[in-house]
C-alpha cells in the first residue's frame, strides 16, 4: 500500500540529516581556504648598487699600477670601467677595468649577483647559499691541511687550484665572464697550470727572475676564507695560454644575505720568466672584497 504522508516524511528527515550539524558548521573546510603556511623571510636586499663607482679611486690606482703612466684623459677613462651587460640590474651588475704597463697588466673584474628564491619554502639567503656552494665546489679546493704548521683554519701544502673561479649557476642574466650565471668557469683547456717544478719550465725573455711562490707559499693556497660576510673562499690559478707568459688570478667570492660577490685580480707580468706574487695579488683582492662588504652594509 502507498502511503504518500509516511514517503513526504522521510524524505524531510533524511534532508535534516545531510545538512550538517546544528550549529550551521560544515564537517570539512571549504576547498581553497586559507592555510596556516607561512613563506620564508626575503633577502635583506632588494636591489644593487650601480657598480663601476663602487671602488674607490686611490684602490683603483693601486689594483691597476700601469694606469698612473697615462696621459690624464686615459687614465680617467681607465678608472671609469666598463659595466657588465645584464639584463636586470636589480638583479645582478658587474663593472671590470685594465691597464697595461711596462712591466705588467692588470684587470680586475667585481660582479654582483642578489639571488631570489621562487619557492615559497626556501628563503632567499638559503638559496644564495645553494648558489655560493656552487661556485665553491667548482672551485675545488684543497682539502685543509692538518700540519701543525699551518695557521689554524688555513689549507697549507697544497698547489693552486686549476679550476677557476667563475659566477654560478641558478640566477644568471649576462653571458660575459663578469656576469654570467652558468656553471662555474674553469680553466681553458688550452692553458696549463704551472706548479712546482714544472714553473721552472718558462721560456726566458726580458730580465732574469725565478718564480716567487710556485706553488703559492703555506697559507696562500686557495681556501675558505673566515671573518668575510655570510660565508667566502679564495682561489689562486697560475696559469699559461701558449707562449705567453703565466698570468696568475685571484678570485674571492663570498656571500652576505642573499647577495653573492666575485672579485677577480689577475696579473701578466711582461716577461715570461716572471711569474705574479700570489701574497700581494690576494692582499689586494681581499682587501677590495672587504670593501665591497662594507658598502653592502650601510
Amino acid at each position: 500500500m502507498y502511503l504518500p504522508g509516511l514517503a513526504a516524511l522521510l524524505v524531510a528527515v533524511v534532508a535534516g540529516c545531510s545538512g550538517g550539524g546544528g550549529d550551521g558548521s560544515a564537517a570539512d573546510p571549504k576547498p581553497g581556504g586559507p592555510t596556516t603556511a607561512t613563506a620564508a623571510a626575503p633577502g635583506k636586499y632588494r636591489t644593487l648598487r650601480e657598480p663601476c663607482g663602487t671602488v674607490p679611486r686611490s684602490m683603483l690606482q693601486d689594483l691597476l699600477p700601469g694606469a698612473a703612466s697615462l696621459p690624464e684623459d686615459q687614465q680617467a677613462k681607465v678608472y671609469e670601467g666598463t659595466a657588465s651587460v645584464t639584463y636586470d640590474t636589480d638583479r645582478r651588475v658587474g663593472c671590470s677595468w685594465k691597464a697595461d704597463g711596462t712591466d705588467a697588466s692588470h684587470q680586475l673584474m667585481i660582479d654582483l649577483e642578489r639571488v631570489v628564491s621562487y619557492d615559497p619554502e626556501v628563503s632567499d639567503d638559503d638559496r644564495a647559499q645553494d648558489v655560493y656552494t656552487q661556485k665553491e665546489t667548482a672551485a675545488e679546493l684543497p682539502p685543509p691541511s692538518t700540519s701543525s704548521g699551518s695557521p689554524s683554519g688555513t689549507p697549507g701544502g697544497s698547489p693552486p687550484s686549476t679550476s677557476g673561479t667563475g659566477p654560478a649557476n641558478g640566477t644568471g642574466t649576462s653571458a660575459s665572464a663578469g656576469t654570467s650565471t652558468g656553471a662555474s668557469a674553469g680553466t681553458n683547456p688550452n692553458t696549463t697550470t704551472q706548479t712546482g717544478s714544472a714553473a721552472s719550465l718558462a721560456p726566458s725573455g726580458g730580465p732574469s727572475a725565478s718564480p716567487s711562490e710556485t706553488p703559492p707559499a703555506e697559507g696562500l693556497e686557495p681556501r675558505v676564507l673566515d671573518g668575510l660576510g655570510d660565508a667566502a673562499f679564495l682561489d689562486d690559478v697560475l696559469a699559461r695560454s701558449g707562449s705567453a707568459a703565466q698570468h696568475r688570478t685571484v678570485s674571492v667570492v663570498f656571500r652576505t644575505s642573499n647577495v653573492i660577490v666575485t672579485v677577480r685580480y689577475t696579473e701578466q707580468p711582461a716577461f715570461p720568466a716572471l711569474v705574479p706574487d700570489s701574497g700581494e695579488l690576494q692582499d689586494k683582492a681581499q682587501a677590495l672584497a672587504k670593501r665591497l662588504a662594507e658598502e653592502l652594509d650601510e
